[in-house]
Parts: structure tokens; sequence; C-alpha cells
């Protein structure tokens, strides 16, 4: 690892392995290492959603860069302590039951108490929450962590950009998880709204 904050990037026991993936790929372009927890839930969507296992994830953006994997009962790792700096973290993609346990300060895991440090250090927390129909309760638990401090951030696809494939839609939502982390200071041309034509 460098000597540089990383960022954590947790993988919860929900669908969007393919957004997780092009945040981590654009993530590693800025040289940003990487604390990545991922749930055994998130394993197994992991499998079903890409055909390869998360462990050989994890050895493709090693070659790309700086990543330390942590599990997620281990909650005496260094990401489980404010003391251990960070830029902040982003759960992609945040299960409601994750939602859940965030929101009500009692998680039961590493991935919970990592977002329960970042939120008490007042570092950036993005959630990409997966789920629909949004119940009262997911909106309810949502609109606690937003009063937190967390950014809320579904993966909704921008369609006044025109978007012609799946990899359009999830590169532009890659790129609006970078800015919500504050990796970049702007959305990039290619990816703004710049007006409605006349």
């Amino acid at each position: 690892m460098t000597n540089q904050p990383g960022l954590v990037i947790a993988v919860s026991g929900a669908s969007g392995a393919v957004l997780t993936n092009a945040t981590v790929h654009q993530l590693l372009k800025f040289k940003i290492p990487l604390e990545i927890v991922c749930s055994d839930y998130g394993e197994l969507m992991w499998k079903q959603e890409t055909d390869e296992r998360f462990r050989d994830a994890i050895a493709r953006w090693s070659d790309l860069g700086d990543i330390r994997v942590h599990r997620p009962d281990n909650v005496a790792a260094p990401i489980a302590s404010g003391s251990f700096p960070t830029r902040g973290m982003a759960v992609i993609p945040c299960s409601m039951a994750t939602v859940g346990a965030i929101a009500s300060g009692a998680g039961h895991n590493l991935l919970h108490r990592a977002a329960d440090v970042t939120l008490k250090e007042k570092r950036p927390l993005v959630l990409v929450p997966r789920e629909t129909p949004l119940s009262l309760i997911h909106l309810r638990n949502l609109t606690t962590l937003a009063e937190a401090g967390a950014t809320i951030l579904p993966p909704d696809p921008a369609f006044y950009l025109r978007p012609q494939s799946l990899d359009d839609v999830v590169e532009a939502l890659a790129t609006r998880i970078l800015y919500a982390l504050r990796v970049v200071p702007e959305i990039d041309a290619e990816h703004a709204w710049t007006g409605a034509n006349n």
C-alpha cells in the first residue's frame, strides 16, 4: 500500500457487481489505494451475476493498483477504527439489510462498523441502494442515513445522456460515485447535463 489514505469499497449482498467493478477500475486509474470488504452473500451474488469468483476479481484489480482485502467478520481490521485514516467509503451495491444495520448503529460485521466509523469521523459515505420498490421502512432508514451525513446515490440511469449500452449507463454512474466521494472535483463533460437543445 502507498502512504496516502485509501478508500473503503464495500460490497453487500445486493445486485450490482457490474457497477462495483466499473467504480473500482475508475478509482484505480487515480492510483488510490483501496480497502475492500465483501459480505458472504455479496460474494455469492458476485458469482451469480458475473460467473466470476470474487477472489478472482480481487486478483484482477490487484494487477492494476493497491488493494487490501478484509474479511467481513474481522471487526479488528484497521478500517474498524476512526484512528485509521481513509478518504471515505462507498457501499456498492448496498442491500436494504445493510442500510438498516448502518442506520441503527447496531451493525454486526466489518462492513457495518466501517460505515459507522466513516459517519462518525465525518468522512464521505456513499451508499448505492439496490431495491425496488422501497418500503416505508427502507425510506426511513435511508432518511436517517442522509440526515447523518451519508450520500444516497441510487443507480438511476441518466437517460438525458442517451446511453447506447449498459456500459454507458454504468460508466456514468461510476463517475457520479467518484464525484460523491470527492475524488473528482466535477462531473466530466461526457457525463454532465449541459442544457436542453432548443
